[in-house]
């Protein structure tokens, strides 16, 4: 059976690690799509311990820009599919360009798609509102296309969790 699922926390609050073992449980047969982009080596480090995380038996693919070209590419042949993380893909989409306009439509329109598919979906992202307002402009464009992004993905999804402290709080 198909859903959605919108995991949602803070930077290290135990999102991935929630998500891998939601997918552990339900399936081995598991697509990990990673949006980060390896642009320095204390990032390359990090990604290295993230796939050190996941079983060597996952399909890891990495796509920054396009989660629905992703996704058609890979439809019917996993039984979860696993996106980490959406912040990182508007991040990525935010520094190609793109306006707040154009990445909420991407947003609409992934969300849209998974929404559709017969595979679980679980999409993990940050919440980066509950902070202080950023001190310039790039920085509350960043925080507030999330928010939406967030949003409208938490609506879509069959199921939102959010996750504090390593603890599972149950939104939808």
């Amino acid at each position: 059976m198909s859903e959605f699922i919108f995991i949602l926390g803070g930077a290290r609050s135990g999102k991935s690690a929630y998500a891998l073992n939601l997918a552990k449980e339900k399936s081995r047969k598991v697509l990990y799509i990673a949006t980060a982009e390896a642009g320095d080596s204390e990032m390359k480090s990090r990604i290295s311990k993230h796939k050190a995380s996941r079983p060597r038996y996952w399909k890891t693919i990495e796509e920054p820009l396009d989660l629905i070209a992703a996704l058609k590419k890979h439809k019917h042949k996993y039984e979860v599919i696993i996106i980490d993380c959406l912040t990182l893909y508007l991040s990525n989409l935010m520094h190609k360009g793109l306006t707040q306009g154009a990445v909420i439509k991407r947003i609409k329109d992934a969300a849209a798609y998974i929404k559709a598919m017969r595979e679980s979906v679980v999409v993990i992202s940050n919440e980066v509102g509950l902070g202080i307002v950023p001190e310039n402009k790039l920085a509350r464009e960043f925080r507030d296309i999330a928010g939406l992004a967030n949003q409208i993905m938490a609506k879509a999804a069959d199921e939102a969790v959010f996750i504090q402290a390593g603890i599972p709080l149950k939104l939808k």
